[in-house]
C-alpha cells in the first residue's frame, strides 16, 4: 500500500467501497471489509471511532493548520499533538510499584472514544501502544514480530507523556533521554489535549474530488444493480424456451434473491466509516438469508400449484422443489455476480484504465497507468532481491548454492551475519528477543532482518540465502525484501532415503545414542515429508529443481538466479 500514502483520506473512503463491492460480489468474501478509511471496535461495550493516521492520513503539502498558544514569557508555542510514531511513557498498574511501572511504548494509532462529549476532552481520546523493550544504556527497541501483538495496550490520551526520543540505525533502536534515577525525561507531562481535535482536524481535503469520488461509486452501485436486473430478464426468457415457465419462475426467485443480497449489502458498504456502521453491519447481516428465501417463494410456487405441482404427494414444503428447479434458482441467484465479472474480464482485455485485480494490486496498477507508474517502480526498485533457496534435508540445496557463488563473479553474496563468537553479547540480546531468523550449521552465524536488510548489493547483484524450511518461512516474512524462491528436492522418497545412509557412511551425520539406524532413517524421512508438505502449500517458490544431476542441477539454479535482475 506504499503507493496510497499519499492520497486523501476521504477520497480513498469512496474508493474503497468500489473496490469493496468489486472484491466481494465477484469472490464472495464477505469479512474483506477492513480497507476503508474507518472502522468501528466494540472494546468492552464502548464503541470506538477508530483513526489510523499513520497510513490513512498524510500531511499536507500547505502544512495543514496546527493552532498555536502563548507561554507563561508571552512567546508563541506550536501544539504539541500525538502522532502514530511518536514514543511515549505510560504506566503498568500491575508492576508492583505505587505509581506503577514506567514503561516506554510507540503510538501506533489513535481512537476517539464516542459518546465522551466535549465536557470531558481529556478522555475523549485513547490511543493503542506497542511497548519497547530495554535494551540497555537508554536504548529501546521493538520486540521480535512473535512477542509484539502481547505488547499492545490502550491507554487514555491523558495517562501518556511524549517523549523526545530519536532513532539510532546503528543500535535498531529508539535513544531515550534519562534522568539521574535513570527514567526517561519526557518533553512534557501531557499532550495539549484541551484543544486536540484528532488527526483529521488538520488534513487538507479536497472536497472536489470527495465529491467526484461519491458519484462515481453511486454510479458503480446503481450501474450493478441495473446490470443485474438486465441478465436476469435475459436469463428468464432463455429458461423458458430452453426448461418451460416452472425452471424460470426458479429462475426469477433466485435472481430476485440475488439482487436482494446485492441491496443489504449497499447498506453495509454505504455506512462504513460513519457512526451508523454498526446499524449498518446488523442489517446488512438479513443479505444471507436472501437464498433460503428464494428457494421458499419457490416451494410456496409449487405448492400453489394444486395438482400442476412437479411434486405431487410430498409432506414437506421443500422437498417439492426438483432438481431442475434447485439448479436454475441457484443460478439466478448467482446472476448478480456476472456483470462484475464481465466488466473485470473486457477491462483486462480492452486494456481500460479501471481495475482489473481486486485489492492493493489492482490499485498500484491503476496508479502506475494514470502516473506513468514512477510510484509503483519506486516501491519496486527500494526493495533488496533476496533469492531463497529451500528445501528438505539431503536435497543437496547447499552444494547447489556454494556452486552458484562461485561461478557467477560476485553477483550472488551470502547476507550479513551476527557472529556468536565475537560478537556475543549482541547475538545473545538478539536470540533473547527472538529476531534471529537462522543459524548456519555450525550455530556460530546468525541471520536477522537487519542483517539482510544491510547487506551491499548493487544493481548487478543480488543475496541468496540457503535456508532450510523453518528458516525460510520467517526469511519470506521480511519487509522490504523482493524474494526469489528456489526449492530443491527429489522426486521419490527412496531417494532421500539412499542419501540419508550416503551421509551416515561418511560420517556426515550420526545416530545419537539408543537408536536403531531404521528408526533414525524413519525419523529423518518423516521430517523431510512434512518439509515438503510445508513447501508445497506455502507458495513461497516460483521454481523447482529436482536435484538427481548435480551439473543439470546448478544450472537450472543459474537460470532462475537471472530472475533476480528482471
Amino acid at each position: 500500500m506504499g503507493v496510497l500514502i499519499n492520497k486523501s483520506s476521504w477520497i480513498m473512503h469512496f474508493r474503497s467501497k468500489i473496490l469493496i463491492l468489486q472484491v466481494l460480489t465477484l469472490l464472495g468474501i464477505i469479512n474483506a471489509l477492513q480497507t476503508s478509511t474507518f472502522a468501528v471496535h466494540q472494546t468492552r461495550g464502548t464503541s470506538r471511532h477508530v483513526c489510523m493516521p499513520s497510513v490513512l492520513f498524510s500531511t499536507p503539502t500547505n502544512g495543514g493548520y496546527v493552532p498555536t498558544y502563548e507561554t507563561a514569557t508571552g512567546r508563541k508555542k506550536k501544539a504539541l499533538y500525538p502522532n502514530a510514531g511518536d514514543i511515549v511513557r505510560y504506566y503498568d498498574l500491575d508492576g508492583g510499584k505505587p505509581n506503577g511501572q514506567v514503561l516506554v511504548g510507540k503510538i501506533t494509532y489513535i481512537e476517539e472514544v464516542r459518546g465522551s462529549g466535549k465536557s470531558n476532552t481529556s478522555n475523549q481520546w485513547t490511543v493503542e501502544i506497542v511497548e519497547l523493550e530495554d535494551v540497555g544504556d537508554g536504548y529501546f527497541a521493538e520486540y521480535g514480530f512473535r512477542q509484539r501483538s502481547g505488547k499492545k495496550s490502550l491507554r487514555n490520551l491523558n495517562e501518556i507523556s511524549p517523549i523526545a526520543a530519536s532513532f539510532v540505525r546503528s543500535e535498531y533502536a529508539y535513544k531515550i533521554p534519562r534522568n539521574k534515577e535513570g527514567l526517561p525525561t519526557v518533553r512534557r507531562e501531557q499532550y495539549d489535549i484541551d484543544t486536540y481535535e484528532g488527526p483529521l482536524a488538520y488534513k487538507t481535503i479536497d472536497f472536489e474530488v470527495v465529491e467526484a469520488d461519491r458519484e462515481t461509486y453511486d454510479e458503480f452501485k446503481g450501474k450493478l444493480l441495473r446490470q443485474t436486473a438486465i441478465i436476469a430478464a435475459g436469463g428468464a426468457l432463455t429458461a423458458i424456451l430452453l426448461k418451460g415457465p416452472q425452471d424460470a419462475v426458479a429462475y426469477i426467485f433466485g435472481a430476485a434473491g440475488g439482487i436482494f443480497y446485492l441491496f443489504f449489502l449497499y447498506i453495509k458498504t454505504d455506512t462504513i466509516g460513519s457512526a451508523e456502521a454498526k446499524y449498518g453491519k446488523s442489517i446488512s447481516n438479513v443479505r444471507f438469508a436472501a437464498p433460503f428465501l428464494s428457494f421458499a417463494f419457490v416451494a410456496i410456487f409449487n405448492m400453489l400449484l394444486g395438482e400442476g405441482s412437479p411434486m405431487i404427494g410430498k409432506t414437506t414444503m421443500f422437498s417439492t422443489i426438483t432438481s431442475d428447479q434447485f439448479a436454475a434458482t441457484v443460478v439466478g441467484f448467482l446472476t448478480y455476480r456476472l456483470p462484475l465479472l464481465s466488466r473485470q474480464i473486457s477491462e483486462m482485455f480492452s486494456g481500460g484504465e479501471e481495475l482489473t485485480l481486486p485489492g492493493s494490486a489492482g490499485i498500484a496498477m491503476k496508479l502506475s497507468k494514470r502516473e506513468g507508474g514512477e510510484q509503483v517502480a519506486g516501491v519496486l526498485s527500494s526493495l533488496k532481491t533476496v533469492m531463497l533457496v529451500s528445501g528438505p534435508k539431503a536435497a543437496g540445496r547447499t552444494e547447489l548454492v556454494d556452486r552458484l557463488i562461485a561461478e557467477c563473479n560476485d553477483r550472488f553474496v551470502r547476507p550479513n551475519t551476527i557472529d556468536r563468537i565475537n560478537d556475543g553479547a549482541n547475538f545473545e540480546r538478539l536470540e533473547n528477543r527472538n529476531e534471529i531468523l537462522m543459524v548456519d550449521g555450525t550455530g556460530r552465524y546468525g541471520i536477522t532482518e537487519k542483517s539482510i536488510i544491510n547487506t551491499n548489493t548493487t544493481a548487478e547483484s543480488a543475496i541468496v540465502i540457503d535456508a532450510d524450511v523453518g528458516s525460510a518461512q520467517e526469511i519470506s516474512r521480511v519487509a522490504g525484501l523482493r524474494v526469489i524462491g528456489v526449492w530443491v528436492g527429489l522426486d521419490a522418497t527412496k531417494k532421500f532415503e539412499d542419501r540419508l545412509k550416503e551421509q551416515l557412511a561418511t560420517g556426515a551425520l550420526s545416530i545419537p545414542d539408543g537408536e536403531t539406524e531404521s528408526a533414525f532413517l524413519r525419523t529423518k524421512v518423516d521430517e523431510i515429508v512434512k518439509d515438503i508438505e510445508i513447501g508445497v502449500l506455502s507458495g513461497m517458490f516460483e521454481f523447482t529443481i529436482l536435484n538427481d544431476d548435480v551439473e543439470q542441477s546448478v544450472k537450472e539454479l543459474k537460470e532462475a538466479a537471472e530472475y533476480c535482475f528482471k
